[in-house]
């Protein structure tokens, strides 16, 4: 329900008014005008094309040639497929540097690992005799092999969004599959953007079908599937917090074991100072970083695995004995309950997995699993049998058992490389994190925020502000309140796990509804991994009352805060689709109402995608005067990574072509740069314009075959009467948006019977000269100006809302739309061209 508008003129001044429960109303009862068209996209075909995206409601006959074309759908029809991977053409050089980049971008947290897993582990169950330290090893072993290597490496991988990785980017795919997003702004012409390729029928696409059917008709599997996006993106978002704090600490830590007078105190402020210098250079972007990073990674890694060969030529062989799984039979045998809980410092081993799917934006899939399988699962399965070997001797430094192992004559040039290791490690996170944000406000899941692009020619490499001093207080405050690594550990193994899971559970829909493998395949992925992944979980809960509580509550928060945002957008678009003017009321309104057309193009931005904004009628009613061309702007993220430039915008007729009125939707991929500034955006906009006028002009011509083009459509005789929100009864039997010079009429006072004046239709035109009188129609209104008419919808609760409702609507939403960054702020466009427009919605 419209409450109440208000329009600004950001030079300018104020108006405000009240609007009552509906905007227009009727004397006669029996209009059904707003008939809704949503549902009208699949007419037959072999239609005649249609001018306006309403009149698909009027009566159609057969014609001779070709079949419908929606003018949505034009230009979908020249997508080229797939798009071309940005780094299929690399030399040699280039791939050998891009190598580097990797290591110091997806590889730093994972990279790290041997710093804390051992010391974790033993923490929760001490060694008694060397026994243990063969099942500890063992367990490590094969959890590197099985989740980095095998689930993630050889499988999640693939699941990629064209190129683009992360829990949003799975959830992007299956939407594009089925149509199981909350948020109704659906084209077919958004599925055309991505590759598609012919199934052949069997069982498997049988079973696709019928998945898709059960998602796309369930409500609630759409909103738990949306759920468990929310909250794996959360735990990321969370992961991003504690890997800093982990890894900091413990390579600061080792400081204690080169100096002995250092204390915990001074580990801790040393810590925070390292934290803010790495926050503080985030800026700097992904490829510079990268590139002075991976090399001292890539020394990192060959210290790894030269400082386990040195302990194994020192302290013996015997720990081969270690890729022997039986000993994780005899270490749980021996240890039961202690063992595990020792399970949540193994999964430690593993830390980064995730990052190396989140970060994939940044890289090729083939260059992260060359990488991961040649240099850094050998660096780091050396890296833990040298310290184990090592143990075997030295039971008693687990504590520390990374740096003890050290040789003393390079400990110190160790000890810098791990602490610049750590620091890679944190940024490999908050890379991570930048990109499901990113991701998840695309997708309408998290409130906008200024974002970065740090590099020119890859797209996908990002900077968040806010997110970056967000993660950096939230570090600090975890290194500042937990007095150890193993309340650390067993945080970061919570966040670890939770994200693993999420995607585990996505990834096994991708396979059933997309790859289409065989269902042994797919349910054996599901068992093994979701069910190794649940054991270690309930083993990392066991101890969540040592503090590491407060991670879980800090991913409930941003779980709250991201299901608020899309809840709140879900219920302000549909209330938007209901409150939307009926196009046959907008154009029978007569010239006695008072407005007339400007010079100039006029750029009503909202967020429909059909119909026209209930907000327009505030201009029709309150301004003076409107534009000769109007056309209602909507920016739609799509689930696709990149809209080529060429198929940005798509366009659509709204009532006949002398209204001038068009629709246009500007399409983005959750992955795209929006850089360009407000004269650029217009001359693209006009530029694809007259484009599609050009091409509807062709295909009307073709599918006419000579039939007489007239606009007899836009003579309406009507004697219906329009009551206005003053009060005054209106008479709509002339057109108001007809003609770009309309008559003066004198304004008429309220009455039952007022004159009607007919409206009389120009010349007829041939097909050409129309054509070009549309297109110089067109250049002239450039010519005279654009203006951006920026419509801002609010909602609130309906008194008799319930008192949740109330609460999450009108202050945590109400908060997050207020304070989240404008749309219009990437088009930079002075004050002068702009006009505000709000209205609020009561729900």
């Amino acid at each position: 329900m419209a409450e109440e508008s208000l329009i600004e003129r950001e030079n300018g001044g104020l108006v405000a008014m009240d609007s009552s429960e509906s905007r227009w109303v009727f004397q006669n009862d029996d209009d059904d005008s707003d008939v809704d068209d949503d549902d009208n996209d699949d007419l037959p075909a072999r239609m005649s094309l249609v001018d306006s995206e309403e009149d698909e409601n009027a009566e159609t006959k057969l014609i001779r040639t070709g079949p419908r074309i929606d003018s949505f759908d034009v230009e979908a029809l020249e997508i080229p497929g797939a798009h071309r991977n940005e780094y299929e053409d690399f030399t040699m050089g280039r791939k050998i540097i891009l190598a580097f980049q990797t290591l110091g971008v997806v590889y730093g947290d994972v990279g790290t690992s041997p710093l804390y897993t051992f010391s974790v582990m033993f923490n929760k169950s001490p060694i008694k005799d060397k026994e243990d330290i063969l099942g500890a090893l063992s367990l490590v072993l094969y959890v590197l092999i099985l989740i980095p290597l095998i689930k993630y490496v050889l499988v999640v991988l693939w699941a990629n969004d064209d190129g683009e990785g992360g829990t949003f980017a799975l959830y992007s795919l299956i939407c594009r599959h089925a149509k199981v997003s909350l948020l109704p702004n659906q084209l077919p012409s958004d599925t055309r953007i991505s590759s598609f390729r012919l199934k052949v029928p069997s069982a498997e696409l049988e079973r696709s079908l019928k998945i898709k059917e059960h998602l796309e008709s369930s409500i609630t599997l759409k909103k738990l599937l949306l759920m468990l996006v929310l909250a794996g993106t959360s735990m990321v978002i969370a992961d991003g917090v504690v890997t800093p704090a982990m890894s900091v600490m413990s390579a600061v830590g080792g400081l204690k074991v080169g100096i002995d007078a250092v204390e915990q105190d001074e580990v801790m402020m040393i810590s925070v100072a390292c934290l803010i210098i790495l926050f503080s250079v985030q800026k700097f972007g992904t490829s510079k970083v990268g590139l002075v990073i991976g090399p001292a990674l890539f020394i990192w890694f060959c210290s790894l695995g030269g400082i386990g060969i040195y302990n194994l030529v020192k302290y013996g062989y015997t720990v081969l004995n270690a890729f022997n799984p039986v000993h994780i039979y005899y270490y749980f045998e021996r240890n039961s309950t202690q063992a595990w809980l020792s399970l949540g410092g193994c999964i430690l081993c593993a830390t980064g997995s995730e990052a190396m799917f989140a970060d994939l934006c940044y890289f090729s899939v083939r260059s992260i699993q060359l990488t991961f399988v040649f240099l850094v699962l050998p660096c780091l399965m050396l890296g833990y049998l040298g310290q184990a070997a090592y143990l075997m001797e030295n039971p008693s430094n687990y504590d520390q058992v990374f740096f003890s192992s050290v040789p003393s004559g390079v400990f110190w040039p160790v000890f810098f490389i791990a602490n610049i290791a750590a620091l890679i490690a944190s940024r490999t996170m908050t890379t991570a994190t930048f990109s499901c944000i990113k991701q998840s406000t695309a997708l309408g899941c998290f409130p906008r925020l200024k974002i970065v692009h740090t590099s020119r020619k890859f797209m996908g490499q990002i900077y968040i502000p806010v997110i970056n001093w967000f993660l950096l207080v939230f570090c600090l405050v975890f290194v500042c309140t937990f007095a150890s690594n193993n309340e650390i550990g067993n945080a970061y193994g919570i966040a670890e796990l939770g994200v693993m899971m999420m995607t585990t559970i996505l990834v096994t829909i991708v396979m059933l509804l997309i790859w289409q493998i065989n269902i042994i395949i797919v349910l054996s992925f599901l068992v093994f991994f979701l069910g190794l992944e649940l054991t270690i979980f309930s083993s990392v809960l066991w101890s969540v009352g040592d503090g590491s509580w407060i991670i879980l509550v800090f991913a409930v928060v941003l779980f709250f805060i991201m299901y608020v945002w899309n809840y709140g957008s879900k219920l302000k678009y549909e209330t938007e689709v209901k409150k939307k003017l009926s196009t046959e009321l907008m154009r029978q309104l007569g010239c006695n109402l008072g407005t007339v057309r400007a010079p100039g193009i006029g750029l009503l931005y909202n967020e429909l995608v059909k119909g026209v904004p209930a907000i327009f009628g505030h201009f029709l009613t309150t301004l003076p005067a409107i534009h000769s061309m109007i056309i209602f702007v909507c920016i739609k993220y799509v689930p696709v990574p990149v809209v080529p430039q060429g198929e940005r915008f798509l366009f659509r007729r709204v009532c006949g072509k002398s209204y001038h009125i068009f629709r246009c939707i500007a399409r983005y991929g959750y992955k795209d740069v929006r850089k360009e500034n407000h004269q650029t955006f217009e001359q693209l906009l006009i530029e694809s314009l007259e484009k599609f006028i050009r091409r509807e002009a062709q295909e009307r011509q073709l599918e006419s075959d000579g039939d007489e083009d007239t606009e007899s459509d836009d003579e309406i005789n009507s004697s219906r009467l329009l009551i206005a929100p003053n009060g005054s009864v209106y008479s709509l039997g002339v057109p108001l948006l007809a003609d770009f010079t309309c008559p003066e009429k004198p304004i008429f006072e309220a009455s039952t019977s007022a004159e009607v004046v007919p409206f009389l239709p120009g010349e007829t035109l041939d097909p050409e000269q129309s054509l070009e009188r549309e297109l110089s129609f067109i250049r002239k209104a450039k010519e005279s100006g654009v203006v951006y008419l920026l419509g801002h919808g609010d909602i609130r609760a309906r008194k008799d809302s319930w008192f949740i409702k109330k609460l999450i609507i009108n202050y945590f939403y109400a908060f997050l739309r207020k304070n989240c960054r404008r749309g219009i702020a990437n088009l930079s466009v002075p004050h002068s061209n702009l006009m505000q427009v709000g209205m609020t919605y009561m729900v």
